[in-house]
């Protein structure tokens, strides 16, 4: 996903569709919860004109994490929408949007590419299956992982008792 900025001007005023698959293995060595890397698949296209290159481009593909709960891998899909406008002078532009200088007369996306995946890690993300005997167990001596439907469904037993209370009826209310 490199191009000379000779090869981009050939384009110029032209459609520069963008359709390519790329391994993004890096990631792994920035973000150490990813556990591995699907190829990506990059599609889209690029605005070419005489100051900048604007690239448009949808990234589709997995990361494998932990659960945060079992730490058994989980496949996290990742399909993202961005755009990334490259300058091709040293001109000041001013806009909302984050823009890239372009350093020598290439344009490479790769370090672009990692950043956006690193960003797309989320900081927990949990499994279907929690029954799994392959994570972390989920009970032990003396305690087990509750769900919150259960905490509600389950009454305290120092409790118990109140509860006997509220469900006689109350003699004074009879007359």
């Amino acid at each position: 996903m490199k191009w000379t900025l000779s090869q981009l001007q050939k384009h110029r005023s032209k459609d520069f569709p963008i359709d390519e698959i790329v391994t993004v293995d890096e990631v792994k060595e920035v973000e150490q919860s990813v556990r591995a890397v699907s190829p990506m698949h990059i599609t889209g296209r690029a605005d070419i004109d005489s100051t900048k290159v604007t690239f448009h481009l949808k990234i589709n593909g997995h990361l494998v994490l932990p659960c945060s709960r079992t730490l058994v891998d989980v496949n996290y899909p990742i399909d993202v929408e961005t755009t990334e406008t490259f300058l091709l002078k040293g001109l000041d532009y001013e806009t909302e949007e984050e823009v890239h200088q372009v350093k020598g007369d290439v344009i490479d996306l790769m370090p672009v590419i990692k950043e956006i995946l690193v960003l797309e890690v989320p900081m927990q993300v949990f499994c279907e299956d929690v029954s799994s005997d392959e994570g972390a167990p989920q009970s032990g001596k003396d305690w087990e992982v509750i769900h919150e439907q259960e905490k509600q469904d389950k009454i305290d037993p120092r409790l118990a008792g109140l509860a006997k209370l509220l469900d006689q009826d109350d003699p004074s209310s009879n007359s």
